[in-house]
């Protein structure tokens, strides 16, 4: 929240002078690579090279600390960390400001990345090589942007050409801790631009053969993990985008985008786990395909038009083995799970100058979702058995206003709200209903419930002088409950709620920029009260029913016992600060330091053990960028962080699960990079050069030293 305070401060220094490009207006001048039209509301300025601030992260910075991946790059910044899901799952996780996965929308270009059934996204799987920048939006998300932004909200934004020819080709190999190879990275992004129209073409690939654990592990249960290579460690990624543009003049700009990435990874197992059954998993296809139009036009001289239309597709494919050789599927617990997800929406934004003092906004977007599933399940007989497919779809829909209003030069006031509503139109289950008793198997519906909920915001921004902005904001913002959260019966232990609520958060914000010469300091105080939070609660035994078409809460027959159910009860505070600095110390001698201090305080009235767990209380980065001469850098750099909360889950049934603190962690991270011509430059760095031991999640250890080499080719 301070941070995006910080923003909006810094909004105020560039509310009238860089908001424009930040709303997506097109670049006339041709020098920003950055893909103008995919950009969402950030209206802090921007920093150059490799400093980082709250907002926006660049392909330089990216690049120069070599993160690869989304979750460690935003992890660069003040106010968002990078964790681990644990589990079998193998999940790269981010929260900004504390707040999770499904409280911070992930778009790119501006279109949302959802996943319809449970929004369980792996940040691992989207790679930085070929972008232009991070965007992120903290506490205060415009609700022009759309729905569900309740703790902020993350923008890749893709490149586009500057120029008639414009080339971008890297290579990079990777070694463990033996020196042995561990992999490797590549990207290639071509492209050219013209007076009238642009075209490009880019690709990224990332392949990790394995990576090693620190040498201070020691083997708990050598059959689990051995230490060296991380057993299941593998994954690859790639994508390709491809977009061509027309700019018929300074104002208007319309773009036609595709987007194709794959995945694929294993899925570790615990350390030491040997209460709880091993899960044998393996993730053979992660993909993700978009289609998007973007465009902007103005109409006269006091309005624009903006609009969105996308056709998004997810397809992925779980698969569980009998055994850690991943070989045979025979037993009951193996088993096929793939899921067809698809969208297709779009967005009408209209900016309307009533004067030069007043301007208005008004926004709408419409998501529809589509969500298939159908599992083949396996037995000791050899014999697979295939589930009908089943479907869940729903539409979101969303209105927004807001206004502008410059009060003076110096200040501005920026009042919005939205109002969302989404409609249930299909929720299918394939089984025998929770809560019947002897029933075939059968596809039934679950029953429907719409939603609607509300969004307020409020913001100003003062230019207190040309080096320092100020900004205080309130927002308060919901996000509805995933279809998992509301029906999945989670192997017959959890109870479907279709009355579950939005949660919701509200989010204040104080904060501010000051720039002089080469100094640059930012920092900003953050408050957020959560309410009716998602938790699940144990529930009473659960009555029966012979019926094969379940009520909503059956009333007769057996019982059972052991369930849970999702409901709206938890409710706390999140508060914090985010400090961050940039300076020249000497010609050739650059220096950037930020640090984030958060509390969370969040109650389960269920769980009096209960503590929020993935984010730790102190958190910080600091740099160096030496040139002895032009053509050398040399970039040293640490990341650092305070224990934060985990959970020990590999108890006897008779025992409950224990939290505990872990994670703390000081990785230091090496650079050189040399510059042989003007268009190839040559590094090698290495990351956790101490090789620090750690876990960010119980049971599962961070990665040891990493060592790489890489070349880049740029014309």
């Amino acid at each position: 929240m301070r941070q995006t305070m910080m923003r909006i401060l810094l909004a105020s220094a560039c509310c009238w002078t860089a908001t424009a490009e930040a709303q997506g207006a097109p670049d006339a001048t041709g020098d920003s690579d950055r893909f103008s039209l995919g950009q969402i509301i950030v209206t802090a300025p921007r920093t150059s090279g490799i400093e980082i601030d709250g907002s926006t992260l660049s392909s330089d910075a990216i690049y120069s600390f070599n993160r690869t991946s989304l979750d460690d790059a935003v992890n660069l910044m003040p106010g968002v960390s990078a964790g681990n899901s644990g589990g079998t799952r193998n999940e790269r996780l981010v929260f900004v400001r504390g707040f999770d996965r499904f409280q911070v929308p992930l778009s790119i270009d501006g279109i949302r990345v959802y996943l319809p059934a449970d929004n369980r996204l792996d940040y691992g799987r989207f790679l930085t090589t070929d972008i232009a920048e991070v965007q992120i939006a903290k506490g205060y998300a415009s609700v022009l942007d759309g729905p569900g932004a309740m703790g902020g909200a993350i923008n890749l934004v893709t490149s586009k050409p500057t120029k008639a020819l414009d080339i971008d080709l890297r290579g990079q190999v990777s070694f463990d801790n033996d020196m042995d190879y561990a992999g490797y990275t590549t990207s290639a992004k071509v492209g050219t631009r013209h007076d009238l129209w642009y075209a490009q073409a880019s690709y990224a690939r990332s392949f990790t053969d394995h990576w090693d654990l620190p040498n201070g592990f020691t083997p708990r249960v050598p059959t689990l993990e051995d230490g060296g290579a991380r057993d299941f460690s593998k994954a690859e990624d790639w994508r390709v985008n491809a977009k061509v543009g027309f700019t018929p003049n300074a104002t208007d700009e319309y773009a036609l985008s595709y987007t194709h990435q794959e995945g694929s990874k294993g899925a570790p197992l615990h350390i030491s786990d040997t209460v709880t059954t091993a899960r044998f998993w393996d993730w053979p296809s992660w993909d993700v395909t978009s289609v998007y139009f973007l465009s902007t036009t103005a109409l006269g001289d006091r309005a624009t038009l903006k609009t969105r239309a996308y056709y998004n597709q997810f397809d992925s494919m779980l698969r569980s083995f009998n055994d850690r050789s991943q070989t045979a599927q025979s037993r009951p617990y193996a088993f096929d799970s793939p899921y067809e997800d698809k969208a297709w929406g779009g967005s009408a934004q209209l900016d309307f100058t009533a004067t030069d003092a007043d301007t208005l906004r008004l926004a709408f977007h419409y998501r529809h979702d589509e969500h298939v599933e159908y599992q083949t399940s396996f037995s000791t007989a050899g014999v697979a058995t295939t589930e009908p497919k089943q479907t869940q779809s729903e539409a979101t829909y969303s209105i927004a206003l807001e206004n502008e209003l410059a009060l003076s030069p110096a200040l501005r006031f920026t009042l919005c709200g939205s109002y969302d509503w989404r409609n249930l139109e299909r929720a299918e289950e394939y089984g025998a209903p929770l809560g019947t008793s002897g029933t075939p198997s059968i596809i039934y519906n679950y029953p429907r419930r719409d939603a609607d909920t509300w969004n307020a915001q409020g913001r100003f921004d003062w230019q207190a002088s040309d080096a320092l902005s100020l900004h205080a904001s309130l927002s308060s913002r919901a996000r509805f409950p995933t279809i998992f959260e509301r029906f999945s019966q989670r192997f017959n232990t959890a109870i479907p709620n279709p009355d579950l609520k939005a949660e919701r958060a509200t989010n204040a914000e104080i904060g501010g920029s000051w720039s002089q010469g080469s100094i640059r300091l930012e920092g900003a105080l953050f408050y957020s009260w959560v309410r009716d939070a998602i938790f699940s609660v144990p529930t009473p035994a659960y009555p029966c029913t012979a019926s094969t078409t379940p009520p909503a809460v059956p009333t007769t027959g057996c019982a059972l016992t052991n369930l849970s159910q999702s409901r709206n009860v938890g409710k706390g505070e999140y508060y914090g600060i985010e400090l961050s600095a940039s300076a020249t110390l000497l010609p050739g001698l650059d220096a950037g330091i930020n640090y984030t201090g958060i509390k969370r305080d969040l109650t389960d009235p269920s769980n009096a053990r209960f503590r929020p767990t993935g984010v730790p209380t102190h958190k910080g980065f600091a740099y160096l960028d030496w040139a002895p001469f032009e053509k050398l850098h040399i970039v040293p750099s640490v990341d650092l962080a305070s224990n934060r909360w985990t959970l020990f889950t590999a108890s006897p049934a008779s025992q409950p699960a224990r939290y505990y603190r872990a994670g703390a962690y000081a990785n230091a991270s090496l650079r050189i990079d040399l510059t042989l011509t003007n268009q190839i430059d040559l590094s090698i760095g290495g990351r956790n050069l101490f090789d620090d031991y750690y876990t960010l999640t119980d049971g599962f250890p961070e990665p040891g030293r990493t060592v790489y080499a890489s070349a880049r080719f740029r014309y």
